[in-house]
């Protein structure tokens, strides 16, 4: 009975230790947003550890829309919506690597610092965004206006 008990407490071990290992903390932190007087409100210092913070909101038709926030190495606070002009299609979207984000369709890698800078193509759709106090500040209009790039994604 004690070797069976070892072997499940073993086993147990082993299956928290690879989602550990797993994990990545690219999403610390992330989650759906509640616009507030038509605004997203993102607390900078929930968004300023260089990594990249995926969010879900729901636009006015209730699609619900991706986006990452992340500091770049050079220390502007960047926003994208997760898709691209090329591959929104897939439904699928950016992962980070180092100061870099990568397409999850077609592998193409964007430096951090080129977010809201490059536009079109396969660059990751730049969001509009603000530093007011301690917050980035997103408008719901802008995220309105991006919904299509969710036409394909996964519900």
């Amino acid at each position: 009975m004690k070797g069976l008990l070892r072997m499940f407490l073993l086993v147990g071990f082993l299956v928290s230790f690879v989602f550990a290992c797993s994990y990545t903390d690219s999403d610390a932190g992330s989650g759906v947003l509640k616009p507030v007087a038509g605004q997203l409100q993102i607390p900078l210092a929930k968004v300023s550890d260089g990594k990249a913070h995926h969010y879900q909101v729901k636009a006015d038709d209730g699609t619900m829309v991706t986006f990452f926030v992340l500091k770049s190495a050079d220390g502007v606070v960047r926003a994208a919506i997760d898709s691209c002009d090329v591959c929104y299609k897939a439904g699928k979207g950016y992962f980070q690597d180092g100061d870099s984000m990568i397409c999850e369709n077609c592998g193409q890698k964007f430096a951090a610092n080129r977010i809201n800078v490059v536009k079109g193509g396969c660059n990751p759709a730049p969001l509009k965004r603000v530093v007011k106090g301690d917050n980035l500040v997103i408008a719901m209009e802008d995220i309105n206006a991006n919904k299509w790039y969710m036409k394909y994604r996964l519900k």
